[in-house]
């Protein structure tokens, strides 16, 4: 069974998760860390906790969600990856970087791919890859089916959904990728996303105003 750890990271206040399995082996997932006292917050957990990182994977690629992807790249010699349709995203991160009036980050290269339907394995842990652009166009969420929860990047949150009116996005797509890609999930499954509190498919099929 996977384990959990989330940080809040940079003025977006960016959700950055650790998936860890039993035998302290971690994904990364979206590290956003802004300055050098973020980074050290999450090295200093991970070294603290003898975790070994296996890889970073990311959602998608919008500024506030790669900040630290470098940094952990390298301190700990690991692969980073995207879906391959969130290419121009990354590559327009300096530009992005300087109208936020972000320092610009050295751009990462992702070390490979993520595809969907694809199936990526933590030691037994497993995580199902669903595309779900909208948002951005190569946007992924992460799914354990065991563990009852999806990593849920900035594509749907707690009685809301991602923005739409960044260069790619689309919220007929958005709203395709929900009903299709998340509101096929039990009704229990909690998604923590990229911003603010976790919330459940059940709670969001019910009640969030921007899905009816």
């Amino acid at each position: 069974m996977l384990n959990i750890q989330r940080f809040t990271f940079n003025p977006f206040q960016e959700n950055t998760y650790l998936l860890i399995n039993e035998n302290k082996q971690c994904f990364i997932i979206d590290p956003g860390m802004y300055d050098d006292d973020e980074t050290a917050l999450l090295i200093n957990y991970i070294d603290k906790n003898e975790l070994q990182p296996v890889a970073i994977i990311n959602t998608h690629a919008h500024i506030d969600h790669i900040l630290g992807v470098q940094a952990v790249a390298d301190r700990y010699n690991i692969p980073f990856a995207i879906h391959k349709a969130e290419l121009p995203v990354l590559e327009n991160a300096a530009t992005t970087a300087m109208m936020f009036g972000f320092p610009i980050p050295t751009l990462p290269q992702p070390a490979f791919f993520i595809s969907e339907h694809e199936t990526l394995k933590l030691g037994n842990d497993e995580l199902e890859v669903r595309f779900t652009p909208g948002h951005s166009p190569g946007s992924v969420i992460f799914y354990n089916k065991e563990g009852g929860f999806a990593i849920g990047g900035d594509v749907l949150f707690a009685g809301s959904v991602g923005r739409t009116d960044l260069p790619g996005g689309s919220f007929p797509v958005l709203f395709d990728s929900i009903t299709t890609q998340l509101f096929t999930l039990p009704g229990n499954t909690v998604i923590h996303p990229g911003h603010g509190p976790s919330t459940t498919i059940e709670e969001e099929k019910e009640n969030n105003p921007f899905l009816k």
